[in-house]
């Protein structure tokens, strides 16, 4: 794709767009009016192909950071996009070895458990447009149609997916990272040393420490060891107070309970930031509670599965405007490895 320049606009365009430009009355309407420049309807579809094929190139482009699902889980899009189901299997490793002899023949047999899941897929829809008056504004003006328009669509849909990710969708069938009915373990978070609390926030840097700690020998407890999780989300509070209080050991200051975390745990290798897991967050299954995630950032444990991105389909002429139908499949969070995560609520 060129570079956008109005002066100077792209060569190349979704053909299927103009052809809905050219089959629509609006270009001839604008091509008649003799303050716009239009030598032809073909020359006004032209223009209005390539400023719609920029939008839609600059919309597919964005990024957004602030949805931390989306940016933190694996992602796959294995099913096909025509699929309503799709089935997948979470897995238990079985067997154990031994010590064996010449010439034995009663190895010991090791095999993996599989239950199947089934997943629903649903779609996901939004849309932009721009009307006549705002195409004769752009084209007068010299300037390009507002890509604002294609960037909140896809923060539409990308919003929704997110929250989806985390918490699923009940009515629809789709599970979350946090749903009540994916199998993940949970952790109770004891007390501080006041009895009153269990979150980051009302603790001591070693009492927080010790809960850390918690967390991931409980993990190793209910799977021997196999299980090691990489990454811990936490919310807003529970991040800075472990980003911003100072760890003393020995009499001396360490830097940050954040930062000695991340240099001495062997297996915890991120602590993430996620507003999502907020008390008030709206997202979460645990209404007023700050909810912890631990997680190994494996595609091989768990994805949120996309069987079709974002997708921006032809424009359609209604009426005196042009719409861009947008549409994302997901299946939810598939989790293979239930074991590989743990929530933690109350943090």
């Amino acid at each position: 794709m060129d570079k956008y320049n109005p002066a100077m606009p792209s060569t190349t365009f979704d053909p299927r767009d103009y052809d809905a430009f050219r089959r629509s009355s609006i270009p001839a309407s604008l091509a008649d009016d003799k303050t716009l420049r239009f030598d032809s309807t073909e020359d006004a579809s032209v223009f209005f192909a390539r400023e719609l094929d920029y939008i839609k190139t600059k919309t597919y482009d964005v990024i957004y950071p602030e949805f931390n699902a989306l940016a933190l889980f694996p992602k796959t899009s294995e099913a096909d996009p025509g699929a309503e189901t799709i089935t997948f299997y979470s897995y238990d490793k079985r067997g154990f070895a031994k010590i064996i002899q010449n010439y034995a023949t009663d190895l010991p047999r090791v095999d993996i458990k599989g239950v199947p899941n089934t997943a629903h897929i649903k779609s996901l829809g939004a849309s932009y447009g721009y009307s006549v008056q705002e195409m004769r504004a752009s084209r007068y003006a010299g300037k390009s149609l507002d890509a604002r328009k294609g960037a909140t669509a896809r923060d539409a849909i990308d919003r929704e997916s997110n929250t989806i990710a985390w918490a699923g969708d009940p009515e629809n069938n789709l599970v979350g990272v946090l749903s009540p009915t994916n199998n993940v373990p949970i952790f109770a978070l004891s007390l501080n040393g006041a009895g009153t609390s269990t979150k980051f926030v009302d603790k001591t840097p070693m009492e927080v420490l010790a809960d850390i700690n918690a967390m991931q020998a409980y993990t190793a407890t209910l799977t021997k060891s196999v299980e090691k999780p990489d990454t811990l989300a936490l919310p807003t509070d529970a991040f800075l107070y472990l980003a911003n209080t100072p760890l003393v050991i020995g009499g001396g200051s360490t830097g940050s309970v954040l930062k000695w975390i991340l240099e001495n745990s062997p297996r915890l290798k991120k602590i993430v930031e996620a507003p999502e897991l907020n008390a008030d967050s709206g997202i979460t299954p645990y209404p007023g509670q700050g909810v912890a995630f631990m997680f190994s950032e494996n595609p091989e444990k768990f994805s949120i599965e996309t069987p079709m991105p974002f997708y921006q389909h032809p424009v359609q002429a209604k009426g005196l405007e042009f719409e861009v139908p947008c549409e994302a499949r997901i299946a939810g969070v598939l989790i293979y490895y239930p074991l590989s995560m743990l929530i933690i609520p109350g943090v």
